[in-house]
């Protein structure tokens, strides 16, 4: 069958067209990509790390080396859309995320792994901030709040299958597969979005941003080099110091940039907000945490508790399936009485919840340890995820609602790369301790304690950083209307709003 472009006109669209459904299918699949990648890959460490007989710092550089490619450009991968095209930067992303994917899936040892997982995150950075941009700008705006719910609650249903899938693919195929799956989903996403997706993209180019994307890159991977390789080689080794250094000059340098830049990638003034600062702060050490806890987790059960793939895959499924059910309410409850009660009361339970977790010592029982343990953890998990999106969102103007959602996404990806890579250090689990019960089992224990305390910081930080009066009596965002009350699978993207409003799930 012969691809064509379809002359729809973007802004245009209504749902029920055929175009319209090739929009969604697009976005859904492609977004599909990204969230299993996000859910699956951690549960599959341990046979990686056996496969290719890898140390721990091998294991860490396999998570980190995508989410730090994906939080250093996803603002640049949204900007790319608006300058060139955003159905041409997504196909791009679809495209270099799946030969990134099948580079991955056929990798001879883990420093191949490592290097083409950094170049998937790049790939995910194109493509993640294009779904949610292609459906704003497509469609007409009374069908946009529709688009953007059937979007949000069929991205929540392939985040649930990722436990699922990737699990059965690791247990009865092989761990490669979990990145081989990418390709049909990818070419499947090319077609759709070559037949029925229209062009859309700014009228003005303006200013690219290109030094301060490179520097925050370079800023976090000096970090997170020195971080991993302190496990492995000390703090004081020669290289570690020096690249920390070089690390931190970076960051330094990037927010010089980012002050002088005419059209910043991250707009400091943004900080000018007492609740912007504090919810970033906040996503800084709760998505921290909540990075630390995945990494581990997977393992513990399987090293541990001898849980097979699937069952450890399915073990975290409590948590996604909470995010789904009472991510809208929470949303609709923090309109009523603002975030600050709710995101306090999430660090709390969410500490609590990671605290049972850190008593499942040698033989993790799952309905009297870990079930109890995720069950309190993912109700508080869901009172910290929604508030703080619509407390980055209604703590700026409406034309900055964007740019403010994006910078909080990448925060959050940043706090889980540098957790993963820091949390190991400070729990002495290093080479190939992670294989062995009797080392893992008091490393996974300290690492549940020091997340709790992350956890616990980040309900201190709501409680004495967020004002609800400042929220909810916004001039931009009147409490009545919050922008955002649904919140996706924990690896995905965080829900972005359009200029006028309209990425307001339909709930």
């Amino acid at each position: 069958m012969r691809i064509t472009t379809v002359s729809a006109e973007a802004g245009k669209v209504r749902l029920g067209t055929p175009v319209g459904r090739g929009v969604l299918a697009t976005t859904i699949l492609g977004s599909a990509m990204s969230f299993l990648d996000g859910t699956v890959v951690n549960i599959a460490l341990p046979v990686i790390g056996r496969d290719f007989k890898a140390s721990l710092d091998g294991l860490q550089w396999t998570v980190t080396g995508y989410t730090l490619t994906l939080a250093a450009f996803v603002l640049v991968g949204g900007s790319l859309g608006d300058r060139f095209g955003r159905r041409r930067i997504f196909v791009i992303g679809v495209v270099w995320f799946a030969l990134a994917s099948l580079a991955c899936g056929l990798a001879p040892d883990i420093g191949f792994l490592v290097a083409f997982r950094a170049i998937q995150g790049v790939g995910s950075a194109l493509l993640t901030p294009g779904a949610l941009a292609l459906i704003q700008s497509v469609f007409h705006p009374d069908d946009r709040a529709k688009a953007v719910g059937a979007w949000s609650g069929l991205a929540s249903i392939a985040g649930a299958a990722g436990p699922l899938v990737g699990g059965w693919l690791i247990e009865y195929a092989s761990w490669r597969w979990i990145f081989l799956i990418n390709l049909p989903l990818a070419a499947a996403v090319v077609a759709i979005a070559l037949r029925y997706v229209p062009e859309s993209k700014e009228t003005t180019s303006g200013h690219f941003d290109m030094p301060g994307a490179v520097l925050g890159a370079l800023g976090l991977a000096g970090l997170t080099y020195a971080l991993v390789e302190a496990g492995a080689k000390g703090l004081g080794s020669a290289s570690v110091i020096a690249t920390g250094l070089a690390g931190i000059a970076a960051l330094v340098a990037f927010v010089v940039v980012e002050r002088r830049s005419p059209a910043p990638m991250m707009p400091l003034s943004l900080f000018s907000s007492r609740e912007f600062s504090a919810a970033n702060l906040l996503t800084l050490t709760a998505y921290g945490a909540l990075g630390a806890l995945f990494f581990f987790f997977a393992t513990y059960l399987q090293v541990v508790g001898g849980y097979k793939p699937l069952a450890a895959g399915l073990a975290s499924l409590p948590v996604t399936v909470v995010m789904m059910l009472l991510s809208s309410r929470v949303g609709g409850l923090t309109s009523k009485i603002g975030p600050r009660r709710l995101m306090t009361a999430g660090g709390a339970l969410t500490a609590i919840g990671t605290l049972i977790l850190a008593t499942s010592g040698h033989h993790p029982d799952y309905w009297f340890r870990i079930l109890p343990g995720l069950l309190v953890f993912s109700f508080g998990l869901v009172m910290i995820a929604v508030p703080v999106t619509v407390t980055v969102l209604n703590s700026t103007t409406t034309h900055r609602a964007g740019i403010a959602s994006g910078v909080n996404n990448a925060v959050a990806r940043a706090a889980g790369a540098l957790a993963v890579a820091a949390f190991p250090l400070l729990v002495g689990l290093k080479g190939e301790g992670y294989a062995d019960p009797a080392k893992l089992e008091p490393a996974f224990t300290r690492a549940m304690v020091l997340t709790a305390a992350l956890l616990a910081v980040s309900g201190v930080i709501a409680w004495f950083g967020i004002r609800d009066a400042a929220v909810r009596s916004s001039q931009d965002h009147p409490a009545e209307e919050p922008q955002c009350t649904r919140s996706l699978p924990i690896g995905s993207p965080a829900l972005e709003p359009g200029r006028e409003r309209e990425a307001r799930s339909a709930v």
